[in-house]
């Protein structure tokens, strides 16, 4: 018989809305019930004129690269693009660079660009380095108003020539099933962080919903990546999973993998 480690095993699933369902996809096909807890969501910028100046700049071809490096910035430039009234596959004037594959996908369906270039790792630091910026390169960067800057410091210090606009705001997620309950009754088995905001705005959707970060003890945490699970470690969070590859195949292959040492 095949093992199935995940089978049976309750699963929180802290990505936005419009992003659940592949990793709850995912996590239902091995037998696991995710458990939906929204922590971030997509929000627009308070201010989306740059943002705009932005989108018409590179609809004229007037970057050498569009650079994407998670699948929000690509749904938020879909979105303004269609507002704007402007032609998604405009953007394809210019080289388009994505994170990781999913990414890239994302750009393909939403977009209709062809990605020419994603990373070997899937980080902004294995991007900056994949794109071997030089002085002059005009590159247009929208990002989540937090995200982090290694990645336009890493080009600017370069030399390129750096525009980064916010093209949406991570807010709080809500709404989902009783995390905070469930933590205190014994009835969670793994915790999922896709990003380091998920990891955040769990602790605070937790502690603000009267849950106490003690009950993640024999919790397994797992994280998608280096970035989210320093995130975690920061926060004082003991993670168990981090998968080489920083996808949600690696993520879900970790997780059977740590269920699997159980069996």
């Amino acid at each position: 018989m095949i093992p199935r480690p995940l089978a049976g095993k309750r699963v929180v699933n802290t990505r936005a809305p419009h992003q659940a369902a592949d990793l709850d996809a995912l996590l239902r096909r091995r037998g696991a019930e995710p458990l939906s807890y929204p922590c971030i969501d997509m929000a627009p910028p308070e201010d989306a004129a740059p943002l705009d100046e932005a989108l018409r700049a590179a609809a004229e071809g007037r970057f050498d690269w569009l650079v994407l490096t998670s699948r929000n910035a690509v749904l938020a430039l879909a979105r303004r693009l269609e507002t704007l009234g402007l032609a998604p596959s405009a953007l394809g004037k210019q080289q388009v660079a994505a994170v990781g594959p999913a990414t890239a996908e994302a750009a393909r369906r939403l977009l209709g660009v062809q990605v020419a270039l994603t990373p070997a790792e899937y980080v902004a630091e294995s991007l900056a380095d994949a794109l071997c910026p030089a002085p002059g390169m005009r590159v247009f960067l929208p990002q989540s108003e937090i995200a982090r800057p290694v990645l336009k410091e890493a080009l600017t210090a370069a030399g390129a020539e750096v525009t980064g606009v916010t093209a949406y705001r991570t807010v709080m997620g809500r709404g989902g099933v009783n995390v905070p309950a469930m933590l205190s009754a014994g009835q969670v088995d793994a915790v999922a962080f896709t990003s380091p905001s998920t990891v955040h705005n769990f602790l605070r959707r937790l502690v603000g919903e009267g849950g106490d970060v003690a009950d993640l003890a024999g919790v397994c945490v797992a994280c998608i990546g280096p970035v989210t699970a320093r995130a975690a470690h920061e926060r004082g969070l003991e993670v168990q999973v981090v998968p080489e590859e920083h996808t949600l195949a690696g993520l879900i292959a970790g997780l059977e993998a740590h269920f699997l040492e159980g069996i």
